[in-house]
C-alpha cells in the first residue's frame, strides 16, 4: 500500500471519533451544525478541483490554504465546548488535514484519478451526512 493512503486512513479515523463520539456526546450549538457542513465543503472544492482537469497549482494551493483556515474558525468556540480529549482530536485533524492535501496533489501527479474520485465522493456525502443530521428537530442537545 502507498503511503500516500494514509493521511486519508487517519483523517477518516479521527474524524469518526469526533463526528460520532464527540459531537453526539456533546451536541453541537447552531455555528457548528452551519460550519462544519462548510468545513467540509472546502475539501470537496480542493478535491474537486484535482478532478476538473488543468490544475493551475497557485489554485489549488489557494483553495487548500483557505480550507485549513477555515477549519480553525470554530476554536472559540470549541474552547468553551469542548472537552480536552476533543480539543486533542481537533489539532490532530488540523495537522493532517494539509498532509490529506498534498497527499491528493501527489495522487493526482500519479494519474491516479480513481482514488481521487473515491475520496471526492465520501467527502460529498459526509457533507450531506453532517447537513441532515445537525439540521433537522430531532437533534435538539446543544451544550
Amino acid at each position: 500500500m502507498s503511503i500516500l493512503y494514509l493521511p486519508f486512513i487517519l483523517q477518516g479515523i479521527v474524524m469518526f471519533v469526533d463526528e460520532f463520539y464527540f459531537h453526539e456526546k456533546r451536541g453541537l450549538p447552531l455555528w457548528e451544525k452551519a460550519g462544519h457542513p462548510l468545513d467540509t465543503l472546502s475539501v470537496f472544492a480542493c478535491y474537486a478541483y484535482l478532478l476538473w482537469g488543468s490544475v493551475d497549482l497557485n489554485i489549488y494551493l489557494a483553495l487548500c490554504g483557505f480550507s485549513c483556515l477555515l477549519i480553525t474558525k470554530d476554536e472559540f468556540v470549541h474552547a468553551e465546548k469542548c472537552s480536552p480529549a476533543e480539543q486533542w482530536l481537533h489539532a490532530l485533524l488540523f495537522v493532517l488535514h494539509p498532509i490529506s492535501f498534498l497527499s491528493a496533489y501527489l495522487f493526482w501527479q500519479k494519474g491516479d484519478l480513481a482514488f481521487l474520485q473515491i475520496q471526492t465522493t465520501v467527502v460529498i456525502v459526509f457533507m450531506f451526512y453532517q447537513i441532515i443530521r445537525w439540521s433537522f428537530p430531532w437533534q435538539t442537545r446543544t451544550k
